[in-house]
């Protein structure tokens, strides 16, 4: 429920005792939130015969009227200050919080806001650690878009972690796809980075359930791009007599041949080349996203590409094994490469990625398990996205059991006629 939306009242009566026949009585402070009560003693008190029940307030014009009913008038100010302040700081607002907040009793209350900061400003410590940069980066970018939604859609710039209910969560989403117009798949990183910081609110036992709990955070397989077997060869047999261009060129079918993504890519050192247990040459390195491992035999594309550029001043200087060019113009020139080579398709540095692991690796046999391992995932359901689209795998899978299946029929019908 809203901050904004709690329901109170705050009431101040007689509070008589049972065996009461006669003089002042105490007077009391009533406050109710969402039909729970909380009482206060005012420590004043008044004959009943001068209150006025429905203003609760004293009757007359006396100095000791005035100043009793002033009284009252502050201790009603302080109360509205006080919800104000709870309201104010996005805490759940109670009866029995405004109550000890007037007597100088505040719980420090676990506001979202500041739960996410304090898990980002961890996570910026482990970077190198565990983590890498872009993840912290997309807890600041949950950070960011949570704040927005809170100030749009509840008016405040915190809330307390136990007002969060399911509700905040499902028009959370549907702020995202509307206000921010964000697709499915990156919606539901924002969701999972919110549902990975509440629970770690539960597991502190700082919430007692998670919002969680029946939500189920939509993904749609995503189109993987990747150029087939044709493509990439009309590629490789492109010649370009701009230096810069055949530079990315040399650089995509590098790609094309390892799986690396850009920023791997652009960080490889001598140090990086290794004797694998096969005798070849491996490139073994971390990858920058995950900082999971990926060790890969080089193909002979590969390793050419290496010993071409192996002199080159720029990866030199920078001892690096290829002179990689920002990815912004790296991309710009491959839009390029595909208009000449006539590849009616966007070309990204990441397509080399793709086109790794489908057309180069599982579209010739190489088990889902061993790509998974080259290309650093963390899952093999990572992968599995990639298997999804090869049709003409699955084509020619699927050609070899019949040419199976008709061998298998022509060997019984020979064995029954050597039989017979």
């Amino acid at each position: 429920m809203s901050v904004l939306s709690k329901r109170f009242s705050l009431l101040f009566y007689l509070k008589k005792r049972n065996n009461y026949s006669s003089g002042d009585v105490p007077i009391y402070m009533r406050i109710t939130v969402n039909e729970i009560r909380a009482e206060v003693a005012t420590k004043r008190s008044c004959d009943p015969d001068k209150w006025n029940a429905a203003a609760g307030r004293a009757k007359g014009l006396k100095e000791e009227v005035r100043s009793l009913n002033a009284y009252l008038d502050l201790l009603q100010a302080k109360v509205y200050a006080a919800q104000h302040d709870l309201i104010e700081k996005g805490i759940d607002v109670s009866s029995e919080l405004i109550k000890n907040k007037l007597a100088g009793i505040e719980e420090q209350p676990h506001l979202l806001i500041d739960v996410i900061k304090d898990h980002n400003k961890n996570i910026k410590s482990l970077i190198g650690k565990g983590y890498a940069k872009g993840t912290w980066t997309k807890y600041e970018t949950t950070l960011k878009h949570i704040e927005a939604f809170l100030k749009k859609k509840y008016r405040v710039k915190n809330i307390n972690i136990n007002q969060i209910r399911y509700s905040f969560i499902t028009d959370f989403e549907f702020y995202l796809r509307s206000e921010r117009n964000i697709d499915i798949n990156t919606n539901g990183k924002y969701i999972k980075n919110l549902k990975k910081i509440l629970n770690e609110c539960v597991a502190n036992e700082w919430l007692d359930k998670n919002p969680f709990a029946n939500f189920k955070v939509k993904h749609v397989d995503p189109e993987i791009p990747h150029l087939s077997q044709h493509e990439l060869e009309l590629i490789e047999a492109k010649e370009f007599k701009n230096e810069r261009l055949s530079l990315v060129k040399d650089l995509f079918i590098f790609s094309c041949y390892t799986g690396f993504a850009y920023i791997d890519a652009s960080k490889l050192t001598n140090e990086n080349l290794h004797i694998g247990i096969d005798g070849g040459k491996w490139l073994m390195k971390n990858r920058q996203k995950t900082d999971i491992p990926s060790h890969v035999p080089l193909l002979p594309k590969a390793l050419a590409i290496i010993d071409k550029y192996k002199d080159h001043p720029k990866a030199c200087s920078k001892g690096l094994l290829l002179p990689m060019l920002s990815n912004q113009k790296v991309n710009s020139y491959l839009k390029e490469i595909g208009d000449q080579c006539s590849i009616n398709k966007e070309i990204t540095f990441h397509v080399a990625r793709h086109t790794f692991a489908t057309t180069v690796t599982l579209n010739n046999g190489v088990p889902i398990e061993t790509v998974s391992k080259m290309l650093g995932h963390k899952k093999l359901q990572t992968t599995q996205i990639y298997a999804k689209v090869l049709d003409v795998k699955i084509g020619a899978d699927m050609e070899k059991l019949q040419l199976k299946l008709v061998s298998n029929a022509a060997q019984k019908i020979n064995s029954s006629n050597v039989n017979n």
